[in-house]
């Protein structure tokens, strides 16, 4: 999680400790090096996102190619009450923003993955408000899940994914014996 960026920093800048030269009028000048924090390139700022619907701000987010945490309250709602970092914060793409929703988070009914890609059942459960957690590795198709499909979950729940290819017999494992 690469945090939220900060207000642009003041430059810097520092030069070495000059050594007198005997050298004649060819003594080197003194090197300068500027390090500076700039805006990041396009000018991606967190948007407006108070008031709008938990559900909408995650799809503007995704949009920006921006991360996304989402912190339910106890109150009523749906809508972001506010965010972190604050609306018009410069960010580079990937930053993740925290969404403070007013009410809890909503229930949820856990897809059906097994036989599916892992990575795509990976992407379904993220759309559908859920999030994975590996058993077996992140490859091959979806073996075993953990809640089952059709039972209920709340947004941000995990849903345990088993993937890998099934166990294959081979030409060289021994038959079984009657």
């Amino acid at each position: 999680d690469p945090g939220p960026a900060g207000p642009p920093a003041a430059a810097v800048t520092t030069a070495p400790a000059q050594t007198p030269t005997t050298d004649g009028p060819h003594s080197t000048p003194p090197v300068t090096r500027t390090t500076a924090r700039t805006t990041p390139a396009g000018g991606l700022t967190v948007p407006e996102l108070v008031g709008v619907d938990f559900t909408d701000a995650r799809r503007q987010l995704h949009e920006r190619k921006l991360g996304w945490r989402l912190v339910f309250g106890t109150g009523t709602g749906r809508n972001v009450e506010r965010t972190s970092p604050e609306p018009g914060t410069p960010v580079r793409r990937g930053v993740t923003v925290t969404l403070w929703v007013a009410g809890p988070a909503p229930a949820v009914a856990v897809p059906d993955l097994v036989g599916d890609d892992c990575a795509a059942a990976a992407d379904d459960l993220v759309e559908a408000g859920l999030y994975p957690r590996y058993r077996t590795g992140r490859r091959g198709t979806v073996t075993a899940q953990d809640p089952a499909a059709g039972a209920s979950a709340r947004w941000n729940d995990p849903v345990a994914l088993g993937c890998g290819d099934p166990p294959s017999t081979t030409p060289d494992s021994p038959a079984p014996t009657p």
